[in-house]
């Protein structure tokens, strides 16, 4: 389902679905420019929703879109990695030396044009038409992330494939415990009122694998290929739990951009007949039958843009100190 998001039915690069899912209306694929697309899959019998959301397309008509969304999203500042970048920036948050202004930020993930509002009331009329229904979100690389921050939004089951780190945009969109009404998002007023999401209280789980740098945060750098193609992902760490499957240590696998689009993990992570996990020990010294996938673990102690100062910079009572 989140390969399907980039194709449309009948299309060379389309999974064909188990019969169960016997109905999909596909969304933003009526306007070439709309950058935010997908599909919404329909139990036969309509109990359960899957919202599929579209990753980074990197030539083709949403592009340009996704570029803003992914630099705006999983960057440190407005995707002003250094000097160079002073003419990509996405956002005017940028104080000065490695501050950053937090309000400026979270306002600029707010506006009406960008996927994550688009999503949340894409969201709402899919639970006004259904409301009975349970739905679930997914995703891959940006649509992951997305789906995460959606799922964190309305308290919503998410799964997401190859994410970029989205720890770092959730508590700028300053998302509280799910569930929670969701126009107290877009009231920074009331924030403080609210208890805010924590990792653990995400209800999305990552899958990804060691092989690809992106959702390690580590396709970074002036001779990175992101860097190079102009996308500034500097985030690692995500919500909810992750599933890292180990291509280097179990395939060999060289850490490499190439392995992030979805068909390397539908084709040769997801159904490669590979021994994941060896068997565990029962405390009696007995050993357990090997799980088929790693444990989905919480990243813990993992930090975002830690040489960032964010703060109140764009007051117009703070003084910057040279």
């Amino acid at each position: 389902m989140s390969g399907n998001a980039y194709a449309l039915p009948g299309r060379k690069n389309w999974y064909e679905m188990d019969p169960a899912w016997n109905i999909s209306f596909p969304f933003g694929y009526e306007d070439p420019q709309d950058g935010f697309r997908g599909h919404v899959f329909l139990s036969s019998d309509n109990s359960t929703i899957v919202l599929s959301i579209k990753g980074t397309t990197l030539q083709g008509p949403t592009s340009k879109k996704d570029k803003f969304n992914d630099n705006l999203l999983f960057s440190c500042c407005c995707a002003r990695v250094d000097f160079s970048w002073i003419f990509s920036q996405v956002c005017d948050c940028f104080a000065h030396n490695w501050r950053c202004d937090d309000t400026c930020l979270s306002e600029a993930l707010i506006e009406e044009s960008l996927f994550y509002t688009v999503g949340v009331n894409l969201v709402k009329d899919i639970q006004k038409l259904y409301p009975s229904a349970n739905l679930w979100l997914v995703g891959h690389s940006l649509g992951g992330a997305l789906a995460s921050l959606l799922g964190s939004t309305f308290g919503l089951p998410a799964v997401s494939f190859e994410s970029p780190g989205e720890r770092l945009a959730a508590q700028r969109l300053r998302l509280p415990v799910p569930p929670s009404p969701t126009p107290s998002l877009l009231n920074t007023d009331s924030d403080d009122e609210l208890p805010l999401l924590t990792p653990s209280l995400s209800p999305t789980t990552h899958v990804y694998h060691n092989a690809d740098p992106i959702p390690q945060g580590t396709c970074t750098g002036p001779f990175s290929p992101c860097s190079q193609a102009g996308y500034a992902l500097e985030t690692r760490c995500h919500l909810g739990r992750s599933i890292v499957f180990d291509t280097v240590g179990r395939l060999g696998w060289k850490v490499d951009v190439r392995t992030h689009p979805i068909r390397e993990v539908v084709e040769r992570v997801l159904e490669g007949d590979v021994k994941w996990v060896d068997g565990e020990k029962h405390s009696n010294g007995k050993r357990r039958s090997r799980r088929e996938v790693p444990e989905a673990r919480e990243e813990v102690d993992c930090v975002d843009c830690f040489k960032w100062e964010f703060g109140s910079f764009k007051n117009k009572d703070y003084v910057l100190d040279y």
